[in-house]
């Protein structure tokens, strides 16, 4: 072993001079420590910020996968529930087995998590509880009952219910319209026909388990093959709601995939983080700003706001946590040490050599230390390698991880399953191999390979859908990833194949039934409901056949899949028993199932044929309409010998249903044309004059003015009577009878000859202006007296009715007016009212209108302090001597010349009344005594100075007049009358030609002569 070289002697510094040393060198050694530690906090400072951009940036994207798989759970809940949706729609008549069959066929309890159980919530009426609840227990449920018990309108008792976990639900019969949140809930769905969610509720758990938070989706479904368009008719149309609980601990369990034991997140009904609307707990605390790594998302679910609380877990990016702030620091440290020690050891080698010795020996120890703790993080790494290599191969994405630059760092053992990766097939190093393999299977490569090309920006996402030879669809993602400091790419696929093939048949059923709606022809029909089961079950050939009007024989409908000799020779087909499928359907009326056409007796006259075409099997199911008559046959057939699973039976249900309502649709549209013919002809040859009007421009004019703040629409129309002709103008009358032509004098239905003027007369009058705020304001009926203009200018009256159409009364597109001509009636009730209220000699009033009228005076006086009146009888001196004179009809001249006089001096608000033969009399409101006798003495000079001249002759006429003032504590009108024809008695006995009034006269009463 070499011996160690002794320890050179380090020869000592002057007394003076190593103070000064010793302070040099300290000085030097502080300042390169400083510089060195301030570049190191630089760099420590730097790495960090990097570390918490990359922490953070991976919970973002974490935060996401939380948002978007709790989305897309929802969205696969909602679309199980149209599913049996779906199924109503389908058929007018549901039992409960077909409803568990086709709920239990979806296999919900396992594809769904979270949901406890599918419903449905029937609705009945006060009038049909007794014969709803009369067929439910003749079903085989004898207990059934409607409960909270009670009489109400209407009832929604949940009528079929399947629970998939055995949780202690709500019982059959319990009305959900008693319970005011659900209540809000089914009327919210029923009014806007898409599924709605309720606000935080109690949902059973499991028997054995409490029960949890939860929420309750309903889904409408209406009477009809389609959702209605208006809220009207959804309310009208409903049929009832499909229904389900969800627990939300459940339905939140292993939300975020392989990241869900890392991140906490809660959920909170609405959009305000409160205890009370707590559901889902899981964030470590509910207060912003508590934990670095928090967000809230909001998202809407069928109606319903939602708010997640997700925060990280202790131990969330440990994994991929990077070490590069900690290396820093470590070898900065290191760095400035050795700095500052070589700094001091240079500066003072002289005089401390033994020092620096041991200040070398300390540093190596540290080094050493430091290569321990190197050594150490390179284990914890390859742990967390491990770690992430068993979180990858437990996900249900395939993973693929690539630098971008054709080279794969990394994938999970989904990826090789799902894209039968061979063993052999290295997944690591250059991809062409592995791209190769995957381009083969593929039917197009564009996809692939385009992705393969692109370069993504941070936080940018590609989405393609790629469909492979064997007719799977797998849903593939590209996002780009950071590692550690490198770039990478991670692709993620998902095989969709029975989501893609869910969303195939319903679009294939969306796709007939709006043929149906838009009144495609029976064979475009047909062929579409046969194609739209053939493209989404590879292998299946189907056709229709068409029963005849007798019921005797089945004709091809549609079956474009199958060869023509095979269609030709099966059109004709006899309906009875032992011809095939569809004969013995047809005749029995029940589902055939031919696994072996070869060997089945049925085939027995038709297996060459069938041999020939290539089909093994045949299953067969008849086509019912609602009345559930028979009307064909809707078949499936296979190439090789086949028996169909529960999900086929459910399919062919399906196909036959759409199948019978396409051929009821087909008989309803011949009978409509029909009942289109009937009703023209019936309208053109009405008696009743009518009118087809479109009043959709004018009610959208007044939503506008409305929206404009205008609220009392009438007095504002009335005083802008331009705004109303504007609004007139904006009606169109679309069709006319002949009555109407008739009515308004018109030769022929010439556009612009009719409008409505031939209805109101004036547009800018009050008739127009109450029609229109009585329509637009929801009134369905209005009804009204008014004149019209003829075509050739003639004003008459007619009653004018408007009718709103049954389904426009939203719109106001289609309004029926009807006219009846009444202007002759008008002027005979004139007459009638002229002859029963006017005196006939004189014009005057007569007696019994004059008596209403000072019944009218009194009860104001009754209700006004202030109010005051007066009543003058009149009596025509020596009347009788002018009749022996004269005769009477000089007498009936005097008469109506009185009549005359007393009109002169009339004011507007008087009344004047011929109460007996020669007896008037004169209602003065708001006058006094005094008034009145001023009045009274005008009218007696005006008398006496206006003879009656006539055939030579002039008559003198005088009157007598007695007055009284109307009183408000009299018994009654007839009091001051009384009165009045008293002070008349006392001027006729004064001399008469003279005024008499009651409250002055003190002469005693005497007999009038």
């Amino acid at each position: 072993m070499d011996q160690a070289a002794p320890t050179p002697a380090i020869p000592a510094a002057p007394a003076l001079a190593r103070p000064a040393a010793w302070f040099g060198a300290a000085a030097l050694a502080t300042l390169v420590m400083a510089l060195c530690l301030v570049l190191t906090w630089q760099l420590w400072e730097a790495a960090r910020r990097d570390a918490e951009r990359d922490l953070r940036t991976d919970f973002d994207v974490a935060a996401r996968d939380v948002v978007n798989q709790l989305a897309l759970r929802m969205a696969a809940h909602i679309q199980s529930l149209r599913g049996v949706q779906g199924l109503f729609n389908s058929s007018d008549e549901v039992t409960r087995q077909e409803f568990t069959d086709f709920v239990r066929a979806q296999q919900a309890d396992a594809d769904y998590p979270g949901m406890k159980a599918i419903g449905y919530i029937a609705v009945i009426t006060d009038a049909g509880r007794a014969a709803h609840l009369a067929q439910v227990r003749s079903s085989g449920l004898p207990d059934y009952a409607i409960a909270p018990p009670g009489t109400r309108p209407t009832y929604a008792p949940l009528l079929y219910l399947e629970s998939f976990t055995g949780a202690r639900l709500r019982a059959l019969g319990h009305d959900m319209l008693s319970e005011p949140p659900l209540r809000q809930m089914l009327e919210q769905a029923r009014d806007s026909g898409q599924p709605t969610m309720s606000g935080k509720t109690t949902v059973a758990r499991e028997r054995g388990r409490a029960a949890s938070d939860g929420v309750l989706i309903a889904l409408p479904v209406y009477i009809g093959r389609r959702a209605p368009d208006h809220i009207g008719q959804r309310r009208d149309l409903l049929r009832g709601w499909i229904y389900a609980p969800f627990v939300m601990e459940d339905l939140m369990a292993q939300v975020g995939g392989e990241r869900a034991a890392e991140i906490r997140v809660a959920v909170h009904d609405g959009n305000e983080i409160t205890p009370a609307a707590l559901m889902a707990a899981g964030a470590v605390s509910v207060l912003p700003g508590v934990a670095a790594l928090r967000t809230e998302q909001r998202i809407g679910i069928a109606g319903r706001r939602w708010t997640l609380v997700i925060e990280a877990g202790p131990g969330f990016g440990d994994a991929q946590r990077n070490q590069a702030p900690q290396l820093v620091l470590t070898l900065g440290l290191a760095v400035t040490v050795v700095l500052t020690l070589l700094t001091w050891m240079l500066a003072r080698s002289s005089a401390m050599a033994g020092s620096a010795l041991r200040q070398s020996l300390t540093l190596t120890g540290e080094l050493k230390a430091g290569q321990r703790r190197l050594v150490a993080l390179a284990d914890s790494a390859q742990r967390a390698q491990a770690m992430m290599r068993s979180i990858l191969d437990s996900t249900f994405d395939a993973i693929l991880v690539d630098n971008g630059d054709r080279l794969i760092l990394a994938s999970n053992q989904r990826f090789r399953t799902l894209w039968s990766v061979p063993e052999e097939l290295d997944l690591a190093g250059e991809d062409s191999a592995v791209v190769a393999h995957l381009l083969s299977q593929l039917v197009q490569a564009g996809p692939l390979l385009y992705s393969r090309s692109l370069q993504l920006a941070d936080h940018e996402e590609h989405r393609e859908l790629l469909r492979l030879k064997d007719g799977r669809f797998i849903e593939q993602l590209t996002r780009p990833v950071r590692l550690g400091q490198e770039g990478a790419r991670l692709w993620s696929f998902r095989d969709i194949t029975e989501r893609k093939q869910i969303e195939q048949r319903e679009r294939a059923h969306r796709h007939v039934l709006e043929l149906l709606a838009h009144g495609a022809p029976l064979p475009a029909v047909l062929g579409a409901v046969v194609l739209g089961v053939e493209s989404t079950n590879s292998g299946m050939l189907c056709g229709i056949l068409l029963l005849d009007a007798e019921g005797r024989f089945l004709t091809t409908g549609a079956a474009p899949s199958l060869p023509g000799f095979f269609n030709a020779a099966v059109d004709g087909l006899p309906a009875t028993p032992g011809n095939g499928s569809c004969g013995t359907a047809a005749a029995t009326g029940r589902r055939v199932i031919v696994e072996d056409i070869q060997t089945h007796p049925d085939w027995a006259g038709y297996r060459e044929i069938a041999a020939r075409a290539a089909l093994a099997s045949s299953w067969s199911e008849p086509i019912r309409g609602a009345s559930g008559r028979v009307l064909g046959t809707f078949a499936i057939y296979h190439r090789t010998p086949h028996y169909p699973s529960a999900a086929h039976v459910v399919l062919i249900e399906q196909a036959a249903q759409l199948a019978g309502i396409a051929l009821e649709q087909a008989q309803a549209a011949q009978a409509l044309r029909v009942g289109e013919e009937r009703f023209r002809s019936l309208y053109d040859h009405a008696p009743v004059a009518l009118w087809e009007q479109d009043w959709s421009g004018a009610r959208e004019a007044v939503a506008r003015l409305k929206e404009g703040g205008v609220d009392a629409l009438g007095l504002w129309l009335r005083e802008r009577p331009e705004e109303a002709q504007r609004l007139a103008a904006l009606v169109r009358v679309t069709d006319v009878n002949g009555a109407a032509l008739v009515h308004v004098g018109a030769a022929s239905k010439e556009p612009g000859t009719l409008g409505l003027a031939q209805n109101f007369g004036s547009l800018r009058a009050g008739a127009f202006i109450d029609a229109l705020v009585a329509l637009t304001g929801g009134a369905l009926f209005y009804e009204c007296e008014c004149s019209f203009l003829r075509v050739d200018g003639v004003a008459r009256q007619h009653q004018l009715t408007l009718l709103v159409m049954p389904g426009h009364a939203q719109s106001l597109d289609f309004v029926i007016a009807s006219t009846v001509d009444i202007t002759e009636r008008k002027r005979i009730d004139e007459e009638l009212h002229a002859l029963a209220s006017t005196d006939f000699l004189t014009g005057l009033p007569n007696r019994r209108v004059f008596m209403a009228r000072l019944d009218d005076q009194f009860a104001r006086l009754q209700r006004s302090v202030d109010e005051c009146a007066s009543v003058l009888m009149l009596d025509i001196d020596h009347f009788k001597r002018v009749n022996d004179v004269h005769g009477h009809a000089v007498g009936d001249a005097v008469l109506r010349h009185m009549a005359a006089l007393m009109r002169c001096g009339q004011r507007k608000i008087d009344t004047l009344g011929r109460v007996g033969g020669e007896e008037f009399a004169v209602l003065l409101p708001g006058t006094t005594g005094a008034a009145a006798q001023q009045y009274a003495e005008r009218l007696r000079q005006s008398v006496a100075e206006s003879p009656l001249d006539g055939d030579g002759r002039s008559i003198a006429i005088t009157v007598s007049i007695g007055i009284a003032s109307i009183e408000a504590g009299d018994s009654g009108p007839d009091a001051a009358l009384i009165r009045a024809d008293k002070a008349l008695y006392r001027a006729k006995a004064a001399g008469r030609n003279r005024v008499c009034d009651h409250a002055e006269a003190a002469a005693p009463v005497l007999t009038r002569v």
